[in-house]
């Protein structure tokens, strides 16, 4: 994945979000500021001492003092005694400590709350987006993006906003502070500062921009393919391929260190360019002001203090310097998550439609294409309340996509889908799902209690209406049986329970759910003929007052079915 825009559109799209907490973030930028200035002034205070000592302590034993001058301006207030002296410093030294803490306070804050709200938006896009947009889409990639890519945004928003805004203004009040030393010094100053917090981050970024996207598109792939081998753990171990899956691990994980080791390539190569320009600068600073001095173009202490303010004074810019280490990455992770929220669902959902009572359901000269390749052609079915419709046909024939069609899982092409003489697409989305209940080829099991997997099809749900939708679905007595009952945890893959109880429990939350319409795509094909029956037992005993579309490739599912349309190339008979 190649980025769309650049990092400074990236970041104004990034910068918005922090809109609602903009009064804690001047909070810490404040804080910031006046932190590194009592870092920097520590150091300056230091060189007065020095200075104050030069001329007071020659006096002290009788000799002669030196031919230079105490400065005034910001000093005056720490004129006097040398306990007075001490006394300011060690308020500098304590007043950094604190305003540190409350500058990071302030900077984590901000950020865990808006990935609090990043992670709401992302989770919000994926259900819009499900499952039309994400039926093709790598779940791995998606993983890296909703974990670790909304996880390192956390550097720019703690990291990044704050600190710019930092180095500029502390950066802009040491100028002054310096040009008042010396005009030249101030131009000195001028330019070490750009170069330093401005120049060499937009070098370092541009050069090793490419390097942060591959990495975080390398993790993203990695993730993926470990994800596929956990879901083809069986196959793996019986068609004996596992070497096969370990070198292909260890390959990936290769190209994975090496985009690492050529993003610590740049990071060390950015540091040490970084301190040779603060060498520079410094011992620039030092021989100018020198040079001055001696030509009684300046002062000893504007020598003296412009020098150490230049020396201790470049650590909000340097923050900005290492930024473009981490920021190539940071940026790379947020053209991710931007391109996610960005992303248009394929059918849009209906909240300003109507909503109706479910009386049959009609399809009228359906025609629907994945691309280019014609699934269903010029169908045509009616779907009378009350009723048992079966649709019978062979694999890849189009019975999953219509029940989806009827779901409004995809948006038609040609034709309508009516429910109760109105368009499917005029008819609100809640409504919609209230009206059906849709039970997939595959039971997918969430990580939880079996109560809990029933209990999806309606949250709200008591442990008495769970039960009875266990017992209407012939899953109650298994339940029962295992040493927690209802409490039982179900593995992440669902590997603990057999495809038929699998069957069973999305049996279970279809009746929980107690929709008029329910839509059952093969709900018997990974069956034996014993768990078959049992299941259409359910059905016969609970099929009264529902209307019921039931798909399957089996004649033998086929008997419960008032009606039958046969399925065969996208067209119906």
């Amino acid at each position: 994945m190649n980025k769309r825009r650049s990092d400074l559109a990236i970041m104004r799209k990034l910068i918005v979000l922090i809109k609602p907490l903009t009064g804690v973030m001047l909070t810490g930028i404040i804080l910031g500021v006046l932190g590194f200035l009592c870092a920097i002034f520590l150091t300056i205070l230091g060189g007065y001492g020095i200075l104050k000592g030069i001329l007071e302590l020659p006096a002290l034993h009788g000799l002669s003092g030196a031919s230079f001058s105490m400065p005034g301006g910001f000093f005056s207030f720490a004129t006097g005694s040398w306990q007075k002296l001490f006394t300011v410093i060690l308020l500098f030294a304590a007043a950094r400590g604190i305003l540190h803490y409350g500058e990071q306070y302030c900077n984590h804050y901000i950020a865990f709350r808006i990935l609090a709200i990043i992670r709401h938006k992302v989770f919000a896009i994926l259900r819009k987006l499900c499952p039309a947009k994400l039926e093709g889409k790598e779940k791995g990639n998606l993983i890296s993006v909703i974990t670790s890519d909304i996880e390192l945004l956390e550097v720019f928003f703690a990291h990044t906003v704050s600190p710019i805004a930092i180095a500029f203004l502390t950066s802009l009040i040491m100028l002054i502070f310096i040009g008042k030393q010396h005009i030249l010094a101030g131009g000195i100053a001028f330019f070490a500062y750009l170069t330093v917090g401005v120049l060499l981050p937009i070098w370092n970024g541009k050069r090793s921009a490419e390097a942060g996207m591959a990495l975080r598109s390398e993790m993203g792939e990695l993730n993926n393919f470990v994800l596929d081998s956990l879901y083809g753990l069986d196959e793996i171990q019986q068609y004996h391929v596992g070497e096969k899956q370990a070198m292909e691990m260890d390959e990936r994980s290769k190209r994975l260190s090496a985009f690492q080791r050529n993003l610590s390539s740049f990071e060390g190569s950015q540091r040490a360019v970084t301190n040779l320009a603060i060498q520079l600068f410094s011992w620039g600073m030092f021989f100018t002001m020198l040079f001055l001095y001696q030509s009684h173009a300046a002062s000893f202490s504007a020598l003296l203090l412009s020098t150490l303010a230049m020396m201790s004074s470049f650590g909000p810019v340097v923050a900005l310097s290492s930024l473009s280490n981490t920021l190539n990455q940071t940026l790379a992770s947020g053209e991710r998550v931007l391109s996610l929220l960005e992303e248009e669902p394929a059918v849009e959902e209906i909240s300003n439609g109507e909503n109706i009572v479910f009386n049959g359901a009609n399809v009228e000269k359906l025609t629907f294409s994945y691309q280019d390749e014609i699934i269903l052609n010029q169908v045509s079915m009616d779907i009378p309340k009350g009723k048992v419709l079966g649709i019978h046909g062979v694999s890849g024939s189009g019975k999953s996509t219509l029940l989806k069609l009827l779901m409004r899982f995809w948006d038609t092409k040609q034709g309508e889908i009516l429910f109760s003489g109105k368009n499917v697409k005029e008819i609100n989305t809640d409504c919609l799902r209230k009206m059906t209940s849709y039970v997939t080829q595959d039971t997918i099991l969430f990580q939880d209690s079996i109560g809990k997997n029933i209990a999806v099809a309606k949250l709200s749900a008591t442990q008495e209406e769970i039960e009875n939708a266990a017992k209407k679905a012939s899953i109650h007595d298994f339940i029962m049986s295992l040493p927690k009952g209802y409490e039982t945890k179900v593995g992440e893959l669902g590997d603990s329970l057999s495809d038929g109880e699998k069957q069973r429990i999305g049996l279970a939350r279809v009746f929980l759910h107690d929709a008029e319409l329910l839509l059952l795509d093969e709900p018997s094909s990974n069956l034996d003929v014993l768990n078959e029956g049992i299941i259409l037992q359910s059905l016969e005993r609970e099929k009264e007052g529902k209307t019921v579309v039931l798909v399957s490739h089996r004649q033998s599912t086929m008997s419960l079915a008032d009606r039958i349309y046969e399925m065969e190339k996208g067209r119906v008979s």
